[in-house]
């Protein structure tokens, strides 16, 4: 009996030691995509939007908090493009989830989808690191167009 609850102490520390490297890894996965990230405009390579990418319930999102407007421009524009079954269409785009329900898969986020509010085209999503930068990459059927997103400071 002895052997045997010596065994169940054993494996039962290794079986919790595995549970909690894995919640770990998945954490620190996670947390390098977190945080607010500059978005480039593709024509010019000017700043366009700081998005703050978060989590919530086992998803990353990224919502707009500020963008980068010219004199002239409105500073404070609606998603007057997006579809209006979209619950987006016409709400403020600071404050708004551009990028929705992405879940890990293999060193990157998939499964969600990118809302590009100059157009108010939907685009399926993936997300990963390479090196300190963020690669968003929106997908139209067979076709996609991949951007570098900064570190925000």
């Amino acid at each position: 009996m002895a052997l045997f609850i010596y065994f169940q102490e054993k494996i039962g520390m290794k079986f919790l030691s595995l549970i909690v490297f894995l919640a770990l890894g998945h954490v620190a996965f996670g947390q390098g995509i977190i945080g607010k990230w500059k978005t480039i405009d593709d024509e010019t390579s000017e700043p366009k939007s700081i998005v703050e990418v978060f989590e919530r319930d086992g998803q990353v999102f990224g919502r707009v908090v500020k963008l980068f407007r010219k004199p002239g421009e409105d500073q404070d524009p609606v998603c007057d493009d997006c579809e209006q079954e979209d619950p987006r269409y016409n709400k403020k785009i600071i404050g708004m989830e551009i990028m929705r329900g992405m879940r890990a898969s293999s060193g990157e986020y998939e499964g969600g989808d990118i809302l590009d509010p100059n157009n108010g085209k939907v685009y399926k999503c993936k997300v990963w690191l390479e090196g300190n930068d963020l690669k968003v990459r929106g997908y139209w059927g067979p076709f996609y167009r991949t951007q570098t997103w900064l570190k925000a400071q």
